[in-house]
């Protein structure tokens, strides 16, 4: 038998039903393009004129400036993503709720990033990371702690923002 996802518009807010992994709404998962409408790769000026971000801070050294997305504002020493001036949207951060298409998000273990990433590697920081199913031009990279996730990125293989 076929499962059913069905969507429903209601007050705002979109409603799912159906196979979890179907279910999980564009607005709480990250990639594998990015997050909602803000794409890997838009220009400061096209990610703004999404309204889905907010200025945060501009580089010290004028490369990539640091933004918030509006409905998961990251904290006051903190920013939600990253754009730089060479390569547009550049690393979006994970915040409490949001996940991979694949169920991976803050607070799983690397078992369960094991079973999802079959790839995964692990750089010389000693932290997780793997290629994004479906881009070719995006990691997913994995801070974690006691064994279980507590940051969690999509960013460009290219990207110039973070280490």
């Amino acid at each position: 038998m076929k499962k059913l996802l069905v969507a429903v518009l209601a007050g705002g807010a979109l409603l799912t039903a159906g196979t979890p992994a179907l279910a999980q709404s564009a607005a709480t998962t990250l990639g594998p393009y990015g997050y909602g409408k803000v794409k890997l790769g838009m220009s400061a000026k096209q990610a703004k004129a999404t309204g889905a971000v907010v200025p945060k801070t501009s580089g010290q050294d004028g490369t990539c400036s640091g933004w918030d997305l509006k409905a998961l504002p990251s904290g006051k020493d903190s920013v939600g993503l990253y754009i730089s001036k060479k390569r547009g949207v550049a690393v979006i951060f994970a915040a409490k709720g949001v996940k991979t298409p694949e169920g991976i998000g803050l607070g799983s273990t690397i078992k369960q990033i094991k079973k999802a990433y079959p790839r995964v590697k692990t750089a010389a920081s000693g932290y997780p990371y793997t290629a994004v199913p479906g881009n070719s031009k995006a990691y997913y990279s994995f801070l974690l702690s006691k064994g279980k996730v507590y940051e969690m990125a999509l960013g460009l293989n290219t990207q110039d923002c973070v280490n």
